[in-house]
C-alpha cells in the first residue's frame, strides 16, 4: 500500500511540474509602466480550468504527503 502511495505521489509531482510549466506568465513586465498590462487581463476558460486542476492536484499532493508521512511514523 505504501509503495502505491509513493508511486501515486511521484506521478502527481510530475503532473504538477508539467501543469505549472503550461501556465502563461503573469508578470507585467515593462507594460506595467504605461498601464498596458490590463489590456489582456481576462482569463480564458481553458486557463481557468488549468488553474482549477493545478489547485486540485496541489492539494492532492499535499494530502498524499501527509498520509505517507503519518504511515511511515505510525
Amino acid at each position: 500500500m505504501l509503495t502505491f502511495m509513493w508511486v501515486l505521489q511521484i506521478i502527481t509531482a510530475v503532473l504538477l511540474i508539467l501543469l505549472v510549466l503550461l501556465h502563461s506568465p503573469k508578470g507585467d513586465g515593462i507594460g506595467a509602466l504605461g498601464g498596458a498590462s490590463n489590456i489582456f487581463s481576462s482569463q480564458k476558460s481553458a486557463e481557468k480550468g488549468l488553474n482549477h486542476f493545478t489547485y486540485f492536484l496541489g492539494i492532492f499532493f499535499i494530502y498524499l504527503s501527509f498520509i505517507t508521512g503519518f504511515h511511515l511514523f505510525h
